[in-house]
């Protein structure tokens, strides 16, 4: 169960395959609206950077998702009191 609160405009990422709309686990959207009262979540998935025409991604699917079917991706430590470590393989 997705434990982490999900706010507007997070970015997200599908944590199912949803193949009815071409979607698929991992692929990365951001929370645009809630619904149902935070019960749900509109996900925007759009394209990638548009290079050299210098303009955001387009649109290719706006759904609406509950929390366990996608989860927040961090882009920093959970906590500062995190230490950083190299793994090896």
């Amino acid at each position: 169960m997705n434990k982490i609160r999900i706010e507007l405009l997070d970015i997200v990422a599908l944590t199912v395959d949803l193949p009815e709309y071409n979607l698929y686990r991992g692929q990365v959207g951001a929370a645009v609206e809630l619904l149902a009262g935070g019960a749900a979540f509109e996900v925007e998935f759009s394209d990638a950077y548009g290079g050299l025409r210098l303009r955001s991604g387009r649109t290719y699917e706006s759904i609406g998702l509950r929390p366990e079917q996608i989860m927040v991706l961090h882009f920093e430590p959970a906590s500062p009191d995190s230490v950083r470590s190299m793994v090896t393989v």
